[in-house]
């Protein structure tokens, strides 16, 4: 077994395990910090298929700024256990069934999948480097890409206005 494999599953194996660890966890902390683990062992699937760019965007973006805010809005929350709703036990039957059903779904088409056997026409041009995509995105996608930027710009002004607290005047 070439070590590339084996460093597919063992990333595999702590992805699965994280991401379940997310859902199961009962401290929302917890939860967090699973789900971040899951985040970061994606960034070594997409550096195994070569895709840099995909990579470092799901470490700053989604490990990183993504999951900061999941835990302010944790800490802001202060979740306790006694304030915590307990579910009916027809729901946990309900996720229950949808999690069996959704699972047998999968495994059905995983089963069924065949996979593509053909040659791979290689060209010789890097499609995955970020210096294509950022030729590809200044040169023919700039104005999509600077609208992008002002609508990004616009919502994150809006938000500060809206979180902003009014002064109250003291007479």
């Amino acid at each position: 077994m070439s070590s590339i494999l084996i460093a597919f599953y063992i990333l595999s194996t702590i992805t699965l395990a994280s991401a379940f660890l997310t859902i199961y966890s009962k401290n929302p902390i917890h939860s967090a910090i699973y789900l971040v683990i899951c985040m970061v062992t994606i960034v070594g699937h997409y550096l195994m298929f070569n895709a840099q760019f995909l990579a470092m965007v799901q470490l700053i973006v989604y490990a990183g700024a993504i999951m900061v805010l999941f835990l302010f809005t944790i800490m802001l929350m202060n979740l306790n256990k006694e304030d915590e709703v307990h579910k009916p036990r027809i729901t946990r039957l309900g996720a229950i069934t949808v999690f069996i059903l959704m699972s047998v779904v999968l495994v059905t088409i995983f089963i069924n999948s065949k996979t593509i056997m053909g040659e791979y026409d290689y060209t010789g041009e890097d499609f995955q480097s970020i210096k294509t995509l950022g030729q590809v995105l200044l040169n023919e996608y700039m104005v999509p890409f600077e609208f992008a930027s002002i609508l990004l710009l616009v919502a994150m002004i809006g938000v500060v206005l809206l979180s902003k607290k009014e002064k109250t005047e003291k007479k």
